[in-house]
Protein backbone atom coordinates (compact mmCIF):
# COMPACT_ATOMS: atom_id res chain seq x y z
CA UNK A 1 0.00 0.00 0.00
CA UNK A 2 1.42 3.36 -0.97
CA UNK A 3 0.96 6.65 0.79
CA UNK A 4 1.43 10.19 -0.42
CA UNK A 5 3.65 13.05 0.66
CA UNK A 6 2.78 16.68 0.12
CA UNK A 7 5.30 19.04 -1.46
CA UNK A 8 5.12 22.68 -2.49
CA UNK A 9 7.07 23.98 -5.49
CA UNK A 10 9.24 26.70 -3.96
CA UNK A 11 11.09 27.80 -7.06
CA UNK A 12 12.10 26.71 -10.53
CA UNK A 13 15.57 26.73 -11.98
CA UNK A 14 16.57 25.98 -15.57
CA UNK A 15 16.12 22.22 -15.30
CA UNK A 16 14.99 21.62 -11.72
CA UNK A 17 12.07 22.26 -9.42
CA UNK A 18 12.93 22.94 -5.79
CA UNK A 19 10.27 21.36 -3.59
CA UNK A 20 9.57 21.82 0.12
CA UNK A 21 8.01 19.00 2.12
CA UNK A 22 5.68 19.42 5.10
CA UNK A 23 8.67 19.46 7.47
CA UNK A 24 10.39 22.32 5.63
CA UNK A 25 13.01 20.13 3.97
CA UNK A 26 13.95 21.03 0.40
CA UNK A 27 14.77 18.77 -2.51
CA UNK A 28 15.69 19.62 -6.09
CA UNK A 29 14.07 17.34 -8.66
CA UNK A 30 14.64 17.49 -12.42
CA UNK A 31 11.48 18.99 -13.91
CA UNK A 32 11.28 16.21 -16.48
CA UNK A 33 10.97 13.59 -13.70
CA UNK A 34 7.73 15.11 -12.42
CA UNK A 35 4.47 13.86 -13.86
CA UNK A 36 3.21 17.45 -14.13
CA UNK A 37 4.59 20.73 -15.41
CA UNK A 38 5.62 22.48 -12.18
CA UNK A 39 4.81 26.09 -11.36
CA UNK A 40 5.96 28.10 -8.37
CA UNK A 41 3.52 27.78 -5.47
CA UNK A 42 1.96 24.60 -6.80
CA UNK A 43 1.06 21.97 -4.17
CA UNK A 44 1.79 18.39 -5.21
CA UNK A 45 0.98 14.99 -3.81
CA UNK A 46 3.68 12.42 -4.54
CA UNK A 47 3.00 8.70 -4.05
CA UNK A 48 5.54 6.98 -1.83
CA UNK A 49 6.04 3.22 -1.82
CA UNK A 50 6.45 1.05 1.28
CA UNK A 51 10.22 1.60 1.28
CA UNK A 52 9.73 5.40 1.35
CA UNK A 53 10.75 6.00 -2.27
CA UNK A 54 8.77 8.79 -3.97
CA UNK A 55 7.34 8.13 -7.43
CA UNK A 56 7.90 11.59 -8.93
CA UNK A 57 6.33 10.61 -12.27
CA UNK A 58 2.98 10.08 -10.53
CA UNK A 59 2.85 13.57 -9.02
CA UNK A 60 -0.61 15.09 -8.93
CA UNK A 61 -1.65 18.66 -8.30
CA UNK A 62 -3.78 19.58 -5.30
CA UNK A 63 -5.72 22.35 -7.05
CA UNK A 64 -7.53 23.55 -3.93
CA UNK A 65 -4.40 23.78 -1.77
CA UNK A 66 -2.51 25.45 -4.62
CA UNK A 67 -5.17 28.12 -5.00
CA UNK A 68 -5.31 28.69 -1.23
CA UNK A 69 -1.51 29.08 -1.05
CA UNK A 70 -1.47 31.51 -3.98
CA UNK A 71 -4.30 33.58 -2.49
CA UNK A 72 -2.46 33.78 0.82
CA UNK A 73 0.74 34.88 -0.95
CA UNK A 74 -1.19 37.56 -2.87
CA UNK A 75 -2.75 38.80 0.36
CA UNK A 76 0.65 39.10 2.06
CA UNK A 77 2.12 40.94 -0.94
CA UNK A 78 -0.82 43.34 -1.03
CA UNK A 79 -0.41 44.07 2.69
CA UNK A 80 3.30 44.72 2.21
CA UNK A 81 2.60 47.06 -0.71
CA UNK A 82 0.16 49.06 1.41
CA UNK A 83 2.80 49.59 4.11
CA UNK A 84 5.56 50.56 1.68
CA UNK A 85 5.60 54.32 1.09
CA UNK A 86 7.77 53.79 -2.00
CA UNK A 87 10.19 56.23 -3.50
CA UNK A 88 12.94 55.50 -0.97
CA UNK A 89 15.31 53.80 -3.42
CA UNK A 90 17.39 55.92 -5.79
CA UNK A 91 19.20 54.31 -8.68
Amino acid sequence: MSTEQRYTVDRLNAATAVLIDENGNTIAIPKNRLGVTPEEGMVLFIPVDSSGTPDWNEARIDQEATEEARNEARKILDELKERDPGGDVKL
